[in-house]
């Protein structure tokens, strides 16, 4: 018997069955969807809950990038609306923010025709937390983006740490 064959309890006549449910134990489960993908064993595929963590694994790129871009934008923000208080940490964490964006663009290719949106979700989310982190009223902060997706991906800010 092999490994892949060994994990699964047989459900009497018909098809095999994960021995780990989806809801005792994730990680138990998807390592024995793994395998039985691995081993051809489709029948023992719970289909319903693998498609819907599939579908989760592409929302959490998704996720990732307007993390990324939410952090960018706030220290944009506050770059703007607080210039007596920019430092280098926020230069620091703009440059480290585009680079895990980029990462995640790189890794995920398909995300490209949703960074209209991605930057819609990040901007509404950097706004708040500027609000917030600034003492500054939310009216301050305009509701629309105020920057283009060229511009918060490429520009300089005196006290950059690369030059």
């Amino acid at each position: 018997m092999t490994t892949a064959t060994r994990r699964f309890k047989p459900a009497g006549p018909g098809p095999a069955r994960p021995a780990t449910a989806y809801d005792d134990d994730l990680y138990g489960w998807a390592m024995e969807q793994a395998a039985a993908l691995r081993a051809g064993a489709f029948s023992a595929i719970d289909r319903e809950n693998l498609a819907e963590e599939i579908e989760t694994l592409g929302r959490s790129q998704l996720s990732s990038l307007v993390s990324a871009w939410r952090v960018v934008l706030l220290h944009m923000l506050k770059f703007d609306h607080q210039p007596d208080r920019r430092s280098r940490s926020w230069a620091l964490s703009i440059r480290d923010q585009r680079d895990q964006a980029a990462d995640v663009l790189a890794d995920s290719p398909g995300l490209k025709r949703r960074l209209d949106e991605a930057m819609v979700r990040a901007y509404r989310g950097a706004r708040l937390d500027a609000a917030r982190e600034t003492d500054l009223p939310l009216r301050v902060f305009p509701e629309e983006c105020p920057y283009s997706r060229d511009e918060m991906l490429t520009r300089d800010f005196p006290i950059d740490p690369r030059t």
